[in-house]
């Protein structure tokens, strides 16, 4: 934060900065010296939990030290289905801002969603942002992705934008690479696959939601849903017992074949049902090999895991397999039209 405000251009009217954390009180020395007008709080999530003895509530507690530098007449906006909600508002509150504006399917929300139709590739959201109703489509797939778009639109109306606008440009959206990236990866066999890449980090929130873009993503005629997992870093002395409850995620999810690596992923690796077992290792290093020699022609294969459990080389050796050498990303198709058919059904229903 202090370098990127060192380096903001003296004449842009808006920067937008990330706080990140993993113990408390760091966020504090941030947000005083950003002074922000709009803070957003997306998700309170077991991420870090292993420095958090209070758990969800000391990481609510230590995000919410964002509030504490705002502008006085700041908009924080809150997600209004979080657990720790409550516990949100109240550090809002009592830092003195000047609104608090929520984001859900609650009919209190100032962005609420009133329907989505969630696709392989993409996203229709339907919702009303304070007050107006707007219709827009996402080219990122998952119900995470649509939850943040309300947030996103919610920031830019508080700052005075033109949420139409912003929605639109949020179709041109693509995942980063290591947050969702996909990429067609063809051999020189011809048996082409896709590769979701998520080795940037990982949680057991974000696992699951990783878990629902899987699920959502067809698999071609003798095509497999493949899983790469490495350790979930921090999650102190529940690790093993978070890795383990993954096993039913995975079954909702439809995967077909798991590979895991590290310490922690032991434990899911040995709740996992036997046909579902693919390689297990210790170390990212130890994996790649399988991977790569059992990846086959229509298999969808998701590689996440935290940054420190180095999954981002088997993403790459995936790629290397790649006679195209196409990029991440590419057109996707518009959601426009199963969103329409969908809202139409919807009104036949009801009438």
């Amino acid at each position: 934060v202090p370098l990127t405000l060192a380096r903001l251009p003296v004449e842009a009217r808006y920067a937008v900065f990330e706080m990140g954390m993993n113990h408390a009180g760091e966020i504090r020395p941030l947000t005083k010296l950003a002074r922000p007008h709009v803070a957003l709080v997306t998700q309170i999530a077991p991420a870090h939990i292993e420095y958090f003895p209070d758990g969800l509530a000391g990481i609510a507690d230590a995000k919410a030290e964002i509030f504490e530098g705002m502008e006085p007449s700041g908009t924080a906006v809150l997600n209004r289905e979080d657990g720790q909600f409550a516990r949100l508002l109240a550090h809002a509150r009592t830092a003195g801002l000047g609104r608090i504006w929520t984001f859900g399917r609650h009919e209190s929300c100032d962005a609420r969603l009133l329907d989505a139709s969630l696709h392989a590739t993409c996203s229709a959201v339907h919702a009303v942002i304070r007050g107006e109703v707007i219709s827009y489509s996402l080219s990122v797939p998952g119900r995470h992705w649509v939850m943040n778009s309300l947030a996103a639109l919610l920031a830019v109306r508080a700052v005075g934008g033109d949420i139409t606008q912003a929605a639109r440009t949020l179709s041109t959206l693509h995942a980063p690479a290591g947050r969702g990236a996909r990429r067609k990866v063809v051999p020189a066999d011809g048996g082409a696959f896709l590769v979701i890449d998520e080795s940037y980090n990982a949680s057991p929130a974000a696992v699951r939601a990783a878990l629902s873009v899987l699920a959502a993503s067809p698999v071609a005629a003798g095509g497999r849903r493949v899983l790469v997992l490495g350790d979930m870093l921090e999650l102190g002395e529940d690790a093993p017992r978070l890795h383990a409850e993954l096993a039913e995620a995975i079954a909702a999810a439809k995967v077909d074949l798991v590979h895991c690596c590290g310490p922690l992923c032991r434990h899911l690796y040995d709740a996992l049902p036997k046909d579902l077992r693919g390689t297990w290792a210790e170390a990212s290093g130890g994996l790649t090999e399988a991977v790569l020699g059992g990846v086959a022609k229509g298999d969808v294969v998701l590689v996440k895991g935290s940054l420190g459990s180095r999954m981002k080389p088997i993403v790459e050796a995936l790629y290397a397999l790649d006679t195209a050498q196409a990029a991440p990303g590419g057109k996707v198709a518009s959601c426009k039209t199963s969103f329409d058919a969908v809202r139409s059904a919807r009104a036949a229903n009801n009438g």
